[in-house]
């Protein structure tokens, strides 16, 4: 398709140079991919997303659970789904998703500007709007540029969250990410180099963002999502 989107200069703005300032950027790129999914038909709704065996339209009932989830409702949807916590996904995906793409997107919208948050690192909220940003983005061929500095915050999340709880600490232990698009590195030892984005995507799981990458590091770290599946 050869959609492209990019964020406005106000996201830029808000950012305002500190990486403490979480909310403004998760509530402008919540509300970028609203304006991107007002624009697919029915069809598009229902392709696979990256995450598996879920499409873009359960992906989007998702990003609605969890703006809905407080720290006390995270740990009461926990214990009702007997600490599962793909069974406690799933409940919320078959509670948010509407009959029809217009009535979830309607409900994404009406949680756009929300600040509820379960009972994890902030940072964890910029891993949310930008890895499951591309969950639905990459299927369906389009291409979006995220605030470098929210890219940066959610890759250093991520590597220090173990692979149980949706990181990638373990595919990236003794490995340095280098991102080939910013001025830092993360880790020490061999280098896996690539698009920041893409980084933060394999680590997170996303294992058609392994292509992007190459360096030293590249093939053990590609080998580590047999050895962790």
């Amino acid at each position: 398709m050869g959609l492209q989107t990019r964020p406005g200069r106000e996201i830029g703005r808000m950012w305002g140079g500190s990486v403490n300032d979480v909310w403004p950027v998760v509530h402008a790129e919540r509300q970028a991919l609203i304006d991107f999914l007002g624009a697919l038909d029915d069809r598009q709704w229902e392709e696979p997303s990256l995450c598996e065996g879920w499409t873009v339209h359960d992906v989007v009932a998702h990003l609605i659970a969890t703006a809905k989830t407080t720290r006390v409702g995270f740990v009461a949807g926990l214990v009702r789904a007997r600490f599962d916590f793909d069974r406690d996904n799933a409940r919320g995906v078959a509670r948010e998703r509407g009959a029809t793409p217009h009535e979830t997107l309607d409900r994404f919208r009406a949680v756009g500007s929300r600040t509820s948050t379960p009972p994890a690192p902030l940072a964890t909220r910029l891993v949310e709007v930008i890895v499951h940003g591309e969950d639905i983005r990459r299927p369906l061929g389009a291409t979006h540029a995220y605030p470098a500095e929210a890219v940066e915050r959610a890759l250093r999340l991520q590597g220090r969250t173990s692979v149980s709880f949706g990181g990638g600490r373990e595919r990236v232990a003794g490995l340095t990410l280098a991102p080939d698009d910013a001025a830092y590195t993360i880790g020490e030892g061999p280098s896996v180099t690539g698009p920041a984005l893409s980084l933060l995507l394999a680590v997170s799981g996303r294992t058609v963002a392994l292509s992007d990458l190459d360096g030293p590091g590249a093939p053990e770290f590609g080998q580590r999502y047999g050895d962790l599946a």
